[in-house]
């Protein structure tokens, strides 16, 4: 064996082995560090004139005096976030009728106003001008006090948009409504479903800008505390400026970011979130954000669906046995035509291999070539179809490649072989259910047809046993990547529901029985 092929192919890949055997814990932590929010920002009085020195130069803030008996109140908030009819409802006209207002001294003012006056159903003194600010851009105004002292209201708008039926998960059978970009929506719709209170809801801020509420949410005495636990530190740790997209959270909640495959499991469907943490799964949601997140992530995750549980078994686990087929021939199926017909034409049978022949004879390129230049064709036409609006997009999609199919035929730039083993990849990779764990399957099947082009079906092998153990070497909160399988519970075959007694898929559950 060269030295130079033992030196830079198999002692890095036995390297990386070694490494993958322990997976390593890669939890963010900052011990000993302070969180960047509670540190204060604004060092103004706590008056009025202070905080329209914090927003000395927005047109949306709003300040106006107004009298409550014998004293001068002055009322902020910031137009566009509150609902004004609430303000004036809630707010201002029990200022303007309480007569008990008029004999109150300055101590019993704040108590008065916080427990009999005011109708508005939270109400909260504020002591920090941070405080202030932060419920200011929450849909919250602030009533300042003489002596110093405020109160804070919450009259929001609530402004969002209506629960309508999944993009990415449609169903036949079962609930329509989806997760929206509003937080407490959200959780509402997790509520109603999981109607215990061992359901519990931990909230942070995160983003020193954005000031984002994310929500972690677990079922208490059925999720693993160690879990739990992680998921907590790992948010608490996050230091931005901002949560502007579901990468940015998904990211900082993955154990490792050195791969393309997904170690979170994300969902618009609130029946299948509640799902998971009925099974033992930690749970975030985030405002802004229409999707929820479980964790830990494994395989079996990206291949189940919610037609699985609104059919019978049988059917549920032919779907499944379908699914995890059409991922191999996703991956493998250029890769190994390039293999049979490059290195071994003589495992192809007589008459195919006499076709493929033919059909090459007028194409003067390699089938390593043809096949990569029909990959991307196939990747930039589903890029476009997707930048563009709906009807467009599929317009394009559909005619782009009949229309560049078609001539790369008959200009003999590729055989037609290699268009059908191309498209029944493309074709197979829309089979799994999630479109994160099909985009790493699309980069993955590049490697596959380099590995076969270059060594054969013995590069393909090559190319298996290197994702293999990539996938085996990865953790999601302590969790192996490839659980259940490396478990022994299995995870393609789907039990009858009565006889699907014992919660599986993750190794650790503080109370594993579902059912009697």
């Amino acid at each position: 064996m060269p030295e130079h092929l033992l030196r830079y192919i198999f002692l890095p890949v036995w390297q990386n082995i070694a490494k993958g055997v322990v997976p390593m814990e890669r939890c963010r932590q900052t011990a000993g560090q302070p969180h960047p929010l509670p540190e204060p920002r604004w060092n103004q009085p706590l008056t009025a004139d202070g905080l329209q020195a914090v927003y000395s130069e927005n047109g949306d803030f709003r300040r106006r005096t107004v009298g409550a008996g014998t004293w001068k109140l002055t009322l902020c908030y910031i137009e566009g976030l509150v609902r004004l009819e609430r303000v004036s409802d809630y707010i201002l006209r029990p200022l303007a009728q309480d007569g008990r207002l008029a004999g109150a001294s300055r101590e019993e003012l704040p108590k008065l106003l916080q427990n009999s006056v005011l109708y508005n159903v939270v109400t909260q003194p504020c002591d920090s001008m941070d405080k202030v600010v932060a419920d200011l851009t929450m849909g919250w105004c602030v009533l300042f006090l003489p002596g110093g002292e405020a109160l804070t209201l919450f009259v929001g708008a609530e402004d969002r948009r209506s629960v309508a039926e999944p993009d990415n998960e449609p169903v036949v059978k079962g609930a329509r409504d989806s997760f929206v970009e509003n937080l407490r929506a959200n959780t509402a719709m997790v509520r109603r479903r999981v109607r215990v209170p061992e359901l519990r809801m931990k909230e942070y801020t995160v983003g020193r800008q954005s000031l984002t509420a994310v929500d972690v949410l677990w079922m208490e005495g059925i999720a693993d505390p160690g879990t739990v636990e992680r998921v907590k530190k790992r948010i608490d740790s996050m230091d931005i400026d901002g949560i502007r997209a579901a990468g940015d959270l998904e990211e900082y909640l993955s154990d490792r970011t050195d791969t393309a495959f997904p170690l979170s499991f994300a969902t618009q469907r609130p029946d299948r979130f509640c799902g998971g943490l009925l099974a033992g799964r930690v749970g975030v949601l985030c405002e802004g954000q229409s999707v929820g997140w479980l964790l830990p992530g494994t395989v079996d995750c990206f291949f189940g669906a919610m037609q699985d549980r609104t059919g019978g078994w049988i059917t549920a686990t032919g779907l499944r046995l379908l699914r995890y087929v059409c991922m191999f021939v996703t991956l493998l199926l250029p890769g190994l035509y390039v293999a049979l017909v490059t290195y071994q034409p003589e495992v192809i049978p007589v008459r195919l291999a006499q076709s493929i022949v033919r059909a090459k004879q007028q194409v003067p390129f390699s089938t390593l070539f043809e096949v990569l230049i029909m990959l991307i064709a196939f990747e930039v036409l589903q890029e476009a179809g997707l930048r563009l609006p709906g009807p467009i997009g599929q317009t394009v999609s559909i005619l782009g490649g009949l229309v560049v199919g078609s001539a790369a035929v008959e200009a003999k730039i590729v055989s037609p072989a290699v268009l059908i083993a191309v498209a029944l990849a493309g074709i197979a990779g829309y089979t799994v259910p999630v479109q994160d764990f099909a985009n790493a399957l699309r980069l993955w099947r590049f490697g596959f047809v380099l590995a076969a082009g270059a060594a054969g079906l013995a590069g393909l092998v090559l190319g298996g046993a290197v994702l293999t153990h990539h996938l085996a070497g990865l953790e999601s909160f302590g969790v192996p990547y490839l659980a259940p399988f490396v478990t022994g519970e299995g995870g393609v075959l789907r039990k009858p529901l009565p006889k699907d007694v014992f919660r599986r898929g993750i190794p650790r559950w503080r109370n594993r029985r579902r059912q009697r």
